[in-house]
């Protein structure tokens, strides 16, 4: 799948996607985000993109496959460092998968699923056309749910901090010496 080249806001390396994002939203980005996580720079050029519209997050798509929406965010939330192109385009020049119902998003869930940044999120619905923040994203059952769900910040912490504990455990049971993360 190609993309209009449009003209180029950003090309870096980054392991924190929230700077990119806010900076699409800043400036009232019209065009897209493409992104390689370290995870997938071995899959021959594929990326993740993510189509904006004023600042606000559209539609994603992966390049190499068929997933589209939430499932094509999934694939890049890898984490790891991101090579990234931010790109500017009239809104007549955006790729037909930005028009797609197939592959729209929330406008907060990139935020929510690419840097879990609440802040961003509450600026991001804050810019998104009310329109938007009332669709459903995708025809997915559930989607609702999943983003109420990351809304949570207890529940997610929770989670977190149940898994830290069972990995120490296991570290113990394994005879692994105790790291300080903090370090």
């Amino acid at each position: 799948m190609t993309f209009p080249e449009g003209r180029l806001r950003a090309r870096r390396v980054v392991a924190d996607l929230g700077g990119p994002l806010s900076d699409a939203l800043d400036c009232g980005l019209t065009g897209y985000l493409r992104l390689e996580s370290d995870g997938l720079l071995l899959d021959d050029g594929e990326a993740t993109v993510l189509t904006f519209e004023e600042g606000v997050p559209v539609a994603a798509t992966h390049t190499g496959g068929d997933s589209v929406g939430a499932e094509a965010l999934a694939d890049a939330a890898v984490g790891g460092l991101y090579r990234l192109e931010l790109r500017e385009l009239a809104s007549g020049e955006l790729p037909a998968v930005h028009h797609r119902d197939r592959a729209r998003v929330s406008p907060t869930l990139p935020a929510k699923q690419l840097v879990g940044d609440s802040g961003l999120v509450a600026r991001t619905r804050e810019a998104a056309p009310e329109s938007r923040l009332t669709e459903r994203a995708t025809g997915e059952p559930g989607l609702a749910a999943v983003e109420s769900f990351l809304d949570d910040g207890d529940a997610i912490s929770s989670i977190r901090d149940r898994a830290r504990s069972e990995a120490r455990e296991r570290a113990d049971e394994w005879g692994f010496e105790a790291v300080d993360p903090d370090r």
